[in-house]
């Protein structure tokens, strides 16, 4: 159960030459070939430096809102289902984890012009360009070209900020009703906010609000829930908007409902059978009476709200904490478990009767899982992030093939020395970032992965990731 972040202080702007996203870097070209460096295995030699590969990434850029965010979430927009060209623009809400509780706030904002470019999957000779993420409010690791394929090389942070008493643990937007977002504090309250009017502020407006001068606004929110203890553990659900689920870390759950678009009864009687803290909450994409949880007691329960305040499956789901689950939206058979142990595994909930449901049991990660969530365009990819300072994205469909390893070899001339044994689904690792705390894919980006970390935020596209869209889809 890792979740605070260390050594809290505010984001200061980095000078001109430092280094933040996917590893330190340098200017100076490698002289031997370059190979994947994994974290707890291998060590850096003195003089030794890490160096990101910027041809591995579509796009990749880094930004903060001053304090750092233990959670953030992807607000749905009007700007298009299914968009494929750059520039990007993104909208998100986050809560922070600033040093006193009364210097809290919700940042509403948006990125634009986050720019990019479509890299070849194999690479033609050894990247030589200085692959600086220069943090102000919007950092970019791309070159000149990509102003001629996706504008201009910094992305345009607009920041608002409402205030908040008591660090944010979680936030999550209603996918129905976008601007209707909930907050678990860690004074022990959910509330549930309306944010329309500076989202359609920032909607119509394109000149940039720098995060030093931005106002902090006073604001109350909708409705003001406490538990008996604090809790990070919330899902709308994807069914029946307005719904909504909180769990504590004195294993309470409550079930929220809509009376109306801005109110709503939360049931005083909670469900409880879990024998420690609640972790994790999600709603089946497929059920609007259902939902799962995970514990720190290391069980996972699946529950009916039709059926009374007890679970109706509870099964040993890991050895330790399982900190964060994910429920597969377009698998809905398919649910993904983190645990503290650096382990998660993948179950397919058909085969629960039988015993023995999971699928694939993963242990790259030799830290606590912070994150895990299924991509909502493949069914078979997830995103993963860990305490060891890595994001991990894994297809499972993908098995070892020999012959077609040979060929690649062959054809990048030894430029790319992968280590031997990692697992084969492993499909890309995103490092950089310290202290990995959530992860986002974009529901209307195919491929952007957002995150946040003690030292910020960062936006990636890894070049590698191939989404297969229907034909009849404009982007």
């Amino acid at each position: 159960m890792v979740r605070s972040i260390k050594n809290l202080k505010k984001v200061k702007r980095k000078s001109k030459g430092s280094r933040n996203g996917a590893g330190a870097s340098s200017s100076s070209v490698p002289s031997m070939p370059a190979k994947v460096w994994q974290p707890g295995v291998d060590k850096l030699d003195e003089g030794e430096e890490l160096q990101c590969d910027p041809s591995a990434y579509n796009s990749l850029h880094a930004f903060h809102i001053g304090w750092p965010c233990l959670s953030f979430d992807i607000v749905r927009d009007s700007l298009g289902l299914v968009r494929t060209e750059f520039p990007h623009t993104v909208y998100l809400v986050a809560g922070t984890q600033a040093e006193k509780a009364s210097w809290n706030s919700i940042g509403i904002f948006k990125i634009s012009n986050v720019s990019g470019k479509r890299r070849e999957l194999l690479p033609n000779k050894p990247e030589t360009d200085d692959a600086d993420m220069d943090s102000d409010s919007s950092d970019s690791d791309e070159d000149s070209e990509d102003e001629e394929d996706g504008g201009s090389k910094a992305p345009i942070l607009q920041l608002r900020k409402v205030a908040h008493e008591g660090c944010i643990n979680r936030i999550r937007a209603m996918q129905q009703n976008p601007h209707i977002c909930a907050s678990w504090s860690d004074s022990g309250h959910v509330q549930i906010w309306d944010f329309s009017s500076h989202l359609n502020t920032l909607a119509e407006s394109e000149a940039e609000v720098s995060q030093g001068e931005s106002s902090v606004f006073n604001q109350a929110p909708l409705l003001k829930f406490k538990h008996k203890d604090e809790g990070y553990a919330i899902d709308w659900s994807p069914l029946v908007p307005g719904r909504l689920l909180s769990g504590d870390c004195k294993n309470f759950i409550h079930l929220w409902e809509p009376s109306s678009a801005t109110s709503w009864n939360v049931d005083a009687a909670p469900f409880v059978g879990h024998s420690a803290s609640v972790e994790d909450l999600q709603w089946s994409p497929t059920e609007p009476h259902v939902f799962a949880s995970s514990s720190v007691d290391g069980n996972i329960a699946i529950w009916d709200v039709r059926s009374g305040k007890s679970p109706a499956a509870y099964f040993k789901a890991h050895n330790a904490d399982v900190n964060v689950i994910s429920w597969n939206r377009l698998a809905s058979c398919m649910l993904a478990s983190g645990c503290d142990d650096g382990t998660f595994s993948i179950r397919d909930l058909r085969l629960l009767k039988e015993g023995d449901s999971v699928v694939a049991h993963f242990e790259y990660h030799k830290h606590p899982i912070t994150s895990i969530e299924w991509s909502p365009h493949e069914a078979s990819t997830l995103a993963v992030s860990s305490s060891d300072n890595q994001l991990t994205i894994w297809d499972l469909s993908l098995e070892k093939d020999e012959e077609e390893e040979a060929e690649f070899k062959a054809k990048t001339k030894e430029q790319v020395n992968a280590p031997e044994d990692l697992p084969p689904q492993l499909l890309f690792v995103h490092q950089g970032q310290k202290d990995l705390k959530e992860l986002h894919w974009h529901a209307q980006i195919p491929g952007m992965v957002v995150s946040t970390a003690a030292d910020g935020f960062n936006i990636l596209m890894p070049s590698n990731i191939q989404t297969t869209l229907p034909s009849d889809v404009a982007a």
